[in-house]
């Protein structure tokens, strides 16, 4: 299993949501964060001040995937939310080493299964 973490605009969000849907994506977390990268300060005035905006808001989208899932994830993503400007964001991909139910307390079924094909059990 693998995690996928992309860091978006906020005004793609719901096309990569509907995008990943469409795919049979459908379990994901999303945050809102603020962070810093290539994208240039937004600089303004207001009453008489001026003022620069360094951090600029964005959305963390939080997905665990099985591993053949996340290629096809990616492209999904990043066509759906790509507008070819800087800022655009990021996607990171980890591995999963173990998951929980929290209700149950037991290690999650499909990653259970994993270990289980990766052993050859």
């Amino acid at each position: 299993m693998k995690k996928v973490e992309a860091i978006l605009r906020p005004q793609k969000l719901t096309d990569t949501i509907k995008a990943l849907q469409e795919i049979g994506v459908t379990g994901f977390t999303v945050s809102q964060v603020v962070g810093r990268g290539r994208q240039k300060d937004l600089r303004g005035v207001y009453r008489g001040h001026n003022y620069t905006v360094n951090l600029h808001p964005k959305v963390k989208l939080e997905i665990v995937l099985s591993d053949y899932m996340v290629p096809i994830t990616i492209k999904t993503i990043i066509a759906s939310a790509q507008t070819g400007e800087d800022g655009d964001g990021k996607i990171f991909v980890t591995p999963v080493l173990e998951a929980y139910n929290i209700r149950s307390g037991m290690i999650d079924d499909t990653i259970d299964e994993l270990k289980k094909v990766r052993e050859g059990n």
